[in-house]
């Protein structure tokens, strides 16, 4: 349980969901530590572990259940017509012990050809049990904050190599905190609304005598509304992000394929104006932070390409690249292993994954662990769970 006001609830909010990570003192003084701020920052957190082990990624790594969260247009090219899946995440396990994320995602293709799908996603991220207090240290109440979000999608096979999906999506974010010292007058939670557009490309080349494959993939999720915390006074961008990734898959013998994938983000989030940028001047500062706050979500997203106060180098700051590899035996033995990594002067969340899976006719266990390379980083040594359910599988039980 944790003793913790208004204030740094909300900025805690910020930290577990997106940069949570412990920054060297000399970068946070320095005047090029800069990093975007949004709300609803849960929904970058990564839900499954087959995307964790490998560097937090899967734009365009081969389709699965978890594919909503990653790119919901490789359901087009998924093998099975359905499947479900469920993955829990215990987060920041080293500095509590009550925080956590769980994810539900399933899908079902549609048609004689299979080439359409529908999808679905619901994810719960739980702040534990959080007891505020007065500025004398009195107790006020616990309160149990939460975020969540629920998501339905649609994919189609514009070709035999090419499809693109887009997914609707709900949000909800409860803080739960008192907006006054005494507690009267309850914060109610955030809504909003977002959508994802992306797209997906595989072909078959060959190399010497073996056949490969090779993926382009790209996704623009969380693209919508802004969520008001504290009665609208406090309104935060959603993480809006660009996500484009490549993998290419070779077959070492047979049974055997390797894959190497590469992945890059961009959050096309506005940064928020900072005092130090104005020389000191009050008036222009406070101008400049109401016309952030004033700004819509959809401007927000093309001024976040030239909005850095240090020009195009900090704008290349703001991408974040992930590399990984996929080992798998007759796709029921994988072994997987990645790396993540973020500039130190926008979060500096720099690690590694690695992960295993296990897959049979009708399920299929995952596991993965993060290796934060970063010192002191409560990221380091998290485990997420995901736990699949082939309903092709499944419904071939019944019918023997």
């Amino acid at each position: 349980m944790n003793k913790i006001n208004r204030i740094s609830l909300v900025a805690g909010l910020f930290l577990l969901g997106g940069t949570a990570t412990m920054w060297a003192e000399e970068d946070l003084k320095s005047a090029e530590f800069n990093p975007i701020t949004t709300g609803v920052t849960s929904l970058s957190i990564t839900p499954d572990a087959r995307g964790a082990s490998m560097g937090d990624q899967g734009a365009a790594t081969d389709p699965d259940v978890n594919s909503q969260f990653w790119n919901s247009s490789k359901y087009a090219f998924a093998y099975s017509r359905a499947g479900v899946a469920l993955s829990y995440t215990p987060w920041l396990r080293k500095l509590v012990n009550d925080i956590f994320l769980a994810n539900l995602a399933g899908y079902w293709k549609m048609g004689s050809q299979d080439n359409q799908a529908l999808s679905a996603s619901m994810r719960y991220f739980s702040l534990g049990e959080v007891q505020t207090t007065d500025g004398s240290g009195a107790t006020l109440s616990n309160i149990h904050p939460f975020e969540m979000a629920f998501d339905v999608g649609y994919s189609r096979k514009l070709s035999e190599k090419f499809s693109m999906g887009v997914a609707l999506r709900y949000i909800y974010s409860d803080l739960g905190y008192s907006s006054y010292a005494d507690g009267a007058g309850d914060v109610k939670g955030a809504s909003a609304f977002a959508a994802d557009i992306n797209g997906y490309f595989v072909t078959y080349p060959m190399v010497g005598r073996n056949e490969c494959q090779w993926t382009l993939g790209f996704n623009l999720s969380n693209i919508g509304s802004k969520v008001s915390y504290d009665n609208g006074n406090e309104p935060a961008f959603l993480p809006a992000n660009l996500r484009l990734g490549t993998a290419f898959t070779f077959p070492l013998a047979d049974y055997h394929n390797l894959t190497f994938s590469v992945e890059a983000n961009k959050l096309m989030v506005p940064l928020k104006p900072r005092l130090s940028d104005y020389d000191g001047n009050n008036e222009e500062y406070e101008q400049a932070l109401q016309a952030w706050k004033d700004q819509s979500s959809i401007s927000g997203i093309f001024k976040s390409f030239h909005d850095a106060p240090g020009g195009f180098k900090e704008e290349l700051r703001e991408i974040t690249w992930s590399l990984g590899a996929e080992y798998s035996y007759n796709q029921q033995f994988f072994l997987r292993a990645g790396y993540f990594h973020e500039d130190k002067f926008k979060g500096n969340r720099n690690y590694f994954g690695l992960g295993a899976g296990f897959s049979l006719s009708v399920l299929r266990l995952d596991a993965s662990y993060m290796i934060a390379t970063a010192q002191n980083s409560p990221l380091d040594q998290t485990l997420r769970f995901t736990l699949s359910f082939d309903m092709d599988g499944i419904k071939g039980l019944f019918n023997r």
